[in-house]
């Protein structure tokens, strides 16, 4: 780390100069709270893990939405529906009622539908995490995503004030396929990814050049559209319906 000019504190608050996705999570999510950044909810990918996440989250007295695996176990208490087992098996238990088909947002081809079910596990009081929050009442659910095409499930452990919908839930975690897909834009248009840089300095200003670039492009593309006048309409098709319409001449 040292013969890449990476910053002491930089090595020092990632335990020697390694950390694992959901240490980095953490980090970045404890920096946004400090810095003031106003969110209320955070999504991410199973990748990223649960446990002190969770648990960081539910102190600053924010909601997620995050991946878990189709094993992971979840049972329910204090609640009118009762389930116990692990996310496949409840998902695989549901009626056919529980299931309803919501958009996640829009994609390049319009809204992104999927099959989304719900499921309250327990009401909580937020004081258990943090005695400035007691007597608010937070709800730990499990949503999950069946891919229309496919059947293909996703499952989620989520954390949220109590009465949030399914509909909220659904597009938060939705958000997650535009943040991908801004990284992905920022890789294949301006170049994120390919960089030979040797040193933490050099990688650290070719993304944070190739991130302005990117925001300052976004900015000009809404304001370009604007601005931009609607179509014309033509008047072809009415031109064509109307001569249509005149009868043939008699010879």
């Amino acid at each position: 780390m040292a013969k890449a000019h990476v910053p002491q504190e930089i090595i020092e608050s990632a335990n020697g100069g390694f950390a694992t996705k959901p240490a980095l999570a953490r980090v970045m999510i404890e920096r946004a709270i400090a810095a003031n950044v106003p969110f209320s909810f955070v999504a991410a990918d199973s990748v990223y893990g649960v446990g002190d996440i969770e648990t960081a989250l539910r102190s600053k007295g924010k909601g997620y939405v995050l991946g878990v695996r189709s094993n992971d176990r979840f049972n329910s208490w204090g609640k009118a529906q009762v389930v116990a087992g692990t996310a496949k098996e409840i998902a695989d238990g549901l009626p056919a009622p529980s299931w309803r088909r919501l958009s996640a947002g829009a994609g390049t081809k319009g809204e992104r539908l999927h099959d989304w079910a719900y499921v309250e596990l327990a009401d909580l009081d937020a004081g258990e995490y943090n005695p400035a929050l007691a007597g608010a009442c937070w709800t730990r659910g499990l949503l999950i995503r069946r891919k229309i095409s496919d059947g293909d499930l996703a499952f989620f452990t989520t954390w949220a004030p109590h009465g949030t919908m399914i509909e909220r839930l659904a597009k938060i975690e939705g958000h997650r396929w535009a943040i991908e897909d801004s990284f992905e834009t920022g890789k294949n248009e301006l170049g994120l990814d390919h960089n030979e840089t040797r040193s933490w300095h050099g990688w650290r200003r070719h993304v944070s050049l190739v991130m302005l670039a990117f925001a300052m492009m976004a900015a000009i593309r809404v304001h370009a559209n604007a601005l931009a006048s609607p179509p014309r309409k033509t008047m072809r098709r009415t031109a064509t319906a109307t001569l249509r319409r005149i009868p043939p001449k008699k010879r």
